[in-house]
């Protein structure tokens, strides 16, 4: 079995995402209450809590698909607005949802090129897009799928997951955010997915994983982020964490190691 174990974070490196202060209300509902969250290149970031917690919330306003009430996001440094999901796409930002958002109707190269087909002479580009989704898959190593001609109806769980990441960093990405990589998949399947999910932030890209899995969130987080009721209750390097701080930090907002470091902080001491 590969090794998907997390490297120790790099001291001082620059978030490529800050959040600061971010605010989202539905109505009378704070669904987000002044969340911080700092998202490094090259790592692992796993974003846990219980259901409500806000997770889906939060990844939507850094996906664009809601916009903040309040606070501040900053990509590389520089203070941005996210308004909608294509000013996302163009800073780099891919989301993959818990569905996958893939048509079974179609093989994987039209799934990896949907609404981005390549043309030549007002013809799709059929060769051109056969050879970069075959070279992006490669890239990642995935090495399950047969043919990337092969209909997504008949791709298993895994195969599945392993094309819509690889549709996500083919286009520029720098942060790939995945909801849920390993629901509903078998023992081996997990660990092809968690293997991809670490290669991803060994190619420097910025990872954020949502995981009610404790056990995969340990196994390929480099930081965790624990929400609890849209409060960030705690959040810093995976190894300053176990299974059962987080489940404290999850459940009360509070943890018996001492209180929850802020998101500017590089410790999650006491």
């Amino acid at each position: 079995m590969t090794d998907v174990t997390a490297r120790p974070p790099e001291v001082g490196a620059e978030p490529l995402l800050t959040l600061r202060g971010i605010e989202k209300h539905f109505g009378a509902v704070q669904a987000l209450a002044g969340v911080d969250l700092d998202v490094p290149s090259g790592q692992v970031t796993a974003l846990v809590g219980d259901n409500g917690a806000g997770k889906s919330v939060l990844v939507k306003t850094i996906a664009g698909i809601h916009e903040p009430d309040g606070g501040e996001m900053h990509w590389e440094g520089r203070r941005v607005r996210v308004r909608n999901p294509r000013d996302a796409a163009e800073l780099g930002i891919e989301v993959v949802y818990q569905d996958l958002a893939l048509c079974d109707n179609l093989d994987i190269v039209q799934n990896m090129f949907l609404g981005r087909e390549t043309v030549q002479n007002g013809l799709l580009d059929e060769d051109t897009m056969e050879r970069e989704a075959s070279r992006t898959l490669a890239d990642l190593r995935v090495r399950t799928v047969r043919s990337v001609r092969m209909p997504v109806s008949a791709l298993s769980g895994g195969q599945r997951q392993s094309v819509a990441v690889a549709k996500a960093v083919m286009w520029n990405s720098k942060l790939v955010i995945l909801d849920e990589p390993t629901a509903a998949l078998g023992v081996a399947q997990t660990q092809q997915v968690l293997e991809l999910v670490r290669r991803l932030a060994d190619r420097g890209l910025a990872v954020i994983m949502i995981s009610h899995n404790l056990n995969d969130v340990f196994a390929v987080a480099d930081r965790l982020a624990v929400l609890r009721l849209g409060v960030m209750v705690g959040a810093g390097p995976a190894r300053e964490f176990d299974s059962r701080r987080a489940v404290e930090l999850m459940t009360t907002g509070r943890s018996s190691d001492g209180p929850a470091r802020s998101a500017g902080d590089d410790e999650v001491t006491a």
